[in-house]
């Protein structure tokens, strides 16, 4: 069709002569998509396709892996395997798998995001990180590099629409499935994350074990235009990280999930490596901002494959906000933080 913008014409702007690793990244997204599609027409038959929402096992890192989980990762894995991927490293394996030796790149993924949202028929989706192999006896190394390193991020979202957010760090686009060519389609170029929102998506149900910064902030947002920030708020929250981006991307927002006073929580609960870098990523290039709550996440040494950490992103001017609330002395009364009533933000 004319006009139109197919991803496999897309990735061949991005295969350069001379780039080796930039080529193979354009490589290893068409092989994902491959395997997309089949999780994607897994999904579409629901309770046909059998017990995908059937607990296989708990993970050693506190997840219940469902049977999807495992059927994802075992898709995923088998594309990257054929692809110019060194080292691949995925939240369903312990530990990072030697695929080829001698190629040009390390992939990190979660095959399967949301996946207690399967039998709700919600959004899931595939996340995942391109990083260029650095030559290190390790495997590991290749995967524990800071997050500016990657090459290409993206997300696969499987919902009532398949679609595939992508950046090769040249803004971030938007590609949708169509179903009956199979083709991933270009819908939105260059997504733009508006700067301020008057939207928020926590898990409110944790808010007695948050810190004093995110309890303020989220108690600002709460007490609406009569409060300090003189505007009202709506909250959002669904469970799963690739549908919370998606209405990110398209109409502004901020995500925070934080560290919080529950075992095992206080570095947060999503990954560094193959969630939050790439999620940063994306929503960097779309123009918004992505932190732990103080630090840039795209800044930050990774120490482990599965190293977990609280992640803030979303509108750029509503993330350096939350910051401001780690920043200064906090009150431990009803006020807003330093100013009484008025909020860090400025309205």
């Amino acid at each position: 069709m004319p006009g139109v913008t197919r991803l496999e014409g897309y990735l061949a702007r991005h295969r350069v002569v001379g780039e080796a690793a930039q080529s193979a990244a354009a490589d290893v997204v068409l092989s994902l998509a491959d395997a997309a599609r089949r999780v994607a027409a897994l999904l579409a038959k629901g309770p046909l396709a059998g017990s995908l929402a059937a607990v296989r096992a708990e993970a050693h890192w506190g997840d219940s892996q469902k049977e999807l989980d495992v059927l994802a990762n075992r898709l995923m894995v088998d594309a990257l395997a054929n692809a110019p991927v060194a080292i691949i490293g995925s939240e369903e394996m312990d530990e990072p798998f030697v695929a080829t030796a001698d190629a040009p790149l390390a992939v990190a993924i979660d095959p399967l995001d949301g996946s207690d949202n399967i039998e709700t028929g919600a959004p899931v989706g595939t996340i995942f990180s391109v990083l260029p192999r650095v030559g290190d006896a390790d495997p590991a190394a290749s995967l524990l590099q800071r997050g500016s390193a990657q090459i290409a991020a993206g997300y696969f979202m499987y919902g009532s629409r398949t679609m595939l957010a992508l950046t090769f760090g040249q803004g971030t686009q938007v590609f949708t499935l169509n179903p009956q060519s199979g083709d991933f389609i270009l819908t939105t170029a260059s997504v733009a994350i508006p700067p301020r929102t008057r939207e928020y998506t926590i898990n409110g149900s944790n808010q007695r074990h948050w810190d004093e910064a995110i309890r303020l902030y989220v108690s600002d947002c709460q007490k609406g235009a009569s409060g300090p920030r003189g505007a009202d708020f709506n909250t959002r929250w669904n469970a799963s990280l690739v549908a919370e981006t998606t209405r990110i991307m398209l109409r502004g927002g901020i995500y925070l999930y934080p560290g919080d006073a529950r075992p095992g929580y206080r570095q947060g609960r999503l990954r560094l490596v193959y969630e939050a870098n790439p999620i940063a990523f994306l929503t960097e290039q779309a123009g918004g901002g992505a932190s732990d709550g103080r630090t840039r996440i795209l800044d930050l040494a990774p120490t482990a494959l599965h190293q977990r950490m609280p992640f803030v992103f979303g509108s750029r001017e509503e993330v350096e906000g939350v910051a401001r609330y780690y920043a200064v002395p906090l009150d431990t009364g009803e006020t807003s933080p330093l100013f009484g009533r008025r909020s860090l933000f400025r309205v």
